[in-house]
């Protein structure tokens, strides 16, 4: 049976909230929103940030999921409703794609990554959709440059965040009948804990410390240096914001001069 929903003034779903950017958007967004939904499928972190919710003023509410299942966009903005009774924004982290080369990625692995980051930020976004149409809320999709300089070695992950960015183009169309905001961010390199435990395999393989790997990237992308999954955040914040509210139908790019092009 569910109980009668808590009184909220605004509440906010972050998807991928248990770690990198997710989790530093959720962080961010108990200073903005009164209540904050974590969604991932990784339980580790989920308790230390909730707490860290709590302490910031705002409530939290835990929903360990795989979005990649059909039911579970059905099972989340339920019991988002159930027990705040609104959704303000939704920020659709969630969906690492692996980086392996075009010539040797099986069916299997491209279909996991569509599953992941573009069917559940879909789906998502659709099961919100009159949540979000009754308190003319806003809708962030989460991209990724490879979207807009693909490279043989980041096949899956260019092809999947260009489909996120026309996702989010298409979705916008519609809410703006529906008072609906959607946008998409496009991050660069941003140092991550799934990031750092990359370059701590890759960089014995190729003779070098960490430390050295970690310089050597940034100066081979052309940036100064690694942005910060708080960056991001505060990005995803303003997006969701009154600030930004007319503010549409765009891709944000912020990768520190990755891409060079206009």
């Amino acid at each position: 049976m569910s109980r009668e929903p808590v009184q909220t003034t605004s509440v906010a779903i972050v998807t991928g909230a248990s770690q990198g950017i997710g989790r530093a958007t959720a962080l961010r967004l108990a200073r903005d929103f009164s209540a904050v939904v974590l969604a991932a499928r990784n339980k580790d972190d989920f308790q230390k940030t909730a707490a860290a919710i709590d302490a910031a003023g705002a409530e939290s509410l835990i929903c360990a999921l795989d979005l990649r299942e059909p039911r579970s966009a059905e099972i989340l903005v339920n019991s988002t409703l159930d027990r705040f009774g609104r959704i303000d924004a939704l920020l659709n982290i969630a969906g690492a794609v692996p980086q392996i080369d075009l010539f040797e990625m099986t069916d299997a692995q491209w279909e996991d990554g569509i599953a992941l980051k573009l069917h559940g930020a879909r789906r998502l976004t659709a099961q919100a959709w009159n949540a979000l149409k009754a308190s003319n809320g806003s809708v962030v999709l989460i991209s990724g440059t490879a979207a807009l300089d693909p490279k043989p070695a980041f096949a899956a992950v260019a092809a999947i965040n260009a489909a996120i960015i026309t996702l989010a183009k298409a979705f916008a169309e519609q809410g703006i009948k529906d008072g609906v905001q959607v946008n998409s961010v496009v991050p660069g390199a941003v140092l991550t804990g799934r990031r750092q435990a990359f370059f701590e395999k890759w960089a014995p393989v190729h003779h070098l410390t960490v430390e050295e790997a970690l310089k050597k990237f940034p100066e081979e992308a052309g940036i100064a240096r690694f942005g910060k999954p708080e960056e991001i955040a505060d990005l995803m914040a303003y997006l969701v914001s009154p600030a930004a509210k007319w503010m549409t139908g765009t891709s944000v790019r912020m990768d520190g001069g990755e891409i060079k092009g206009i």
